[in-house]
Order: structure tokens, then sequence, then C-alpha cells
């Protein structure tokens, strides 16, 4: 069983992957994996200089992500450049690490943008943290130190809570408790448990 865990920015989706881990369920996740591939060494890291240049590093030869950053959410067309060389080589880990995962496993890909890369037609079940904006900006700006500006910048960048919660075949509202999200995980996994059957 293949699901695709999405969520806007602060709506708690780690959380919610955490929770699924314990469940059981194998986690792979991309914002991981995208480190990953851009790690000092690697193919994903040469490209991404090759595209930007040499000031997206650091002064230890790794990825600046700060400085990468400012580039890519400030212009949407360096954002699908930066995305045309990230994504490939997510998707081949990702792939790794699903067939390493076994037949029976309930295999959760944690995608931030997965409504935003139009990917939910690749799993068999889509599952949306879900929570209203303001409570994204709050979070941001009170867990995170952002500004509301910038809080609302990036919530503006990815896709809106409708599209998300279109794509959804399992919406969980993370307004609530822990012991609410931990209640609604575990339905939505004995769900997804008694569809793979």
């Amino acid at each position: 069983m293949r699901v695709g865990l999405t969520g806007g920015i602060a709506s708690g989706k780690s959380t919610v992957a955490a929770l699924l881990r314990e469940l059981g369920a194998v986690v792979i996740d991309a914002d991981q994996l995208a480190r990953e591939v851009v790690e000092p060494g690697t193919p994903g890291l040469a490209g991404v200089v090759e595209e930007f240049g040499p000031d997206v590093l650091g002064d230890d030869g790794g990825l600046d992500r700060p400085a990468l950053g400012a580039i890519v959410f400030a212009d949407p067309e360096r954002r699908a450049a930066l995305e045309r060389i990230l994504h490939p080589l997510i998707r081949a880990r990702s792939a790794e690490l699903e067939a390493a995962a076994g037949p029976d496993a309930l295999v959760v890909h944690d995608i931030p943008l997965l409504v935003e890369t139009g990917q939910q037609d690749r799993f068999d079940a889509v599952v949306v943290v879900d929570v209203p904006e303001d409570v994204q900006v709050h979070r941001m700006v009170t867990d995170r130190g952002w500004t509301e500006e910038d809080a609302r910048a990036r919530i503006a960048a990815q896709a809106s809570r409708d599209e998300r919660r279109a794509a959804a075949t399992y919406v969980v509202d993370n307004t609530g408790t822990r012991d609410d999200l931990r209640h609604r995980v575990t339905e939505v996994v004995a769900e997804l448990r008694e569809g793979a059957r």
C-alpha cells in the first residue's frame, strides 16, 4: 500500500509522520531525501551549483540553503529549475527505499509539495494534514520565529488548502490535542490496512 502524506507548512505533517512510524508504517521523507541528494560530492549538488552558481555553497562546501531559498522562493521559474534537478533524484532514491520495504508494508511517502508537483495519482491513497492558514501563520511566528509576512509568503508559494483537500483520500485535522491527532491517525491507518487487504 503506497500512501502520499502532505500538508502545508506548519500543519503538523512531521508529527503525523512520526505517529505513522510508531504505528508500523515505513515513512519515506522527501525532505530528508532532498538533503541527501545534495550532500557534498553528489551529482545533485553539482547540478545545483551548475544552475545557480557557487554563491549557493557555504564555507564548508555544502549547500547554503538560505542563500538558495532566497533565490528560488522569490522566482517561480528558478524554483522550477531547482525542482527539475532534485525531483528525479529524490524519486529514484525513494523507489529504492520503497523496494526495500517489503510487499506487505504500509509505505508512506512524506512529500511536502505532493499536490504542487502533481504526484497525487502515484499513490493508492493521499493523507492531508490540515489546519487553517491562521494556525499555520501563528505556529510559524511563535514556534519558528518567522515574520508574519514571511510566513504568508511561504504559504502562498504552496498549494492552497482547498487544492490539498481536493487531492485527499483522508484529511487529518490537526487543530485539536495530541491525543485527538493520535486517535485520527490510528483510524486512518486501520482503514488503510483494511483497504490493502
